[in-house]
């Protein structure tokens, strides 16, 4: 079987970067500092449907990401979380939030529409991620 991402994740996600097991995905809404981690496997829909060697990659790919883009957008909470009831594959949400936010303390889920990236921002926080190393090849897209 072969990964394919999801339609939704194609529609939404900016390819930004890349670890050996996770795409890293920026929603294109700039309301929020917004990413996914997407393992590169077929037919995965929950954590413990990865082996155990891609399972432990995932979580420590995760915390690397977290810690980078804290670092880098110096937030003042991570929101972490594997939702998927509407797009099943498995991704992690890691979402940068500040207590001047506009949905805080509340979630993000469905509380604005989104504003997409112009290319410029897109690019910037390439550049971010990039100068912080926290994911391989991430200025490749």
């Amino acid at each position: 079987m072969h990964f394919n991402l999801h339609n939704d994740l194609k529609r939404d996600g900016i390819l930004i970067g890349r670890f050996p097991l996770c795409l890293v995905l920026l929603i294109n809404d700039s309301n929020f500092p917004w990413f996914v981690l997407v393992p590169q496997r077929a037919e995965i829909r929950e954590c413990f449907d990865l082996n155990a060697e891609d399972y432990q990659a995932l979580w420590i790919e995760s915390r690397a990401f977290s810690e980078g883009i804290m670092r880098s957008f110096t937030g003042d909470k991570l929101n972490v979380a594997a939702l998927g009831n509407m797009t099943p594959q498995l991704h992690i949400h890691h979402i940068v939030r500040y207590s001047t936010d506009a949905a805080w303390p509340a979630p993000i889920w469905g509380k604005f529409p989104h504003h997409p990236y112009t290319e410029k921002e897109i690019d910037r926080i390439r550049a971010k991620i990039a100068a912080e190393k926290i994911a391989q090849f991430a200025a490749e897209g």
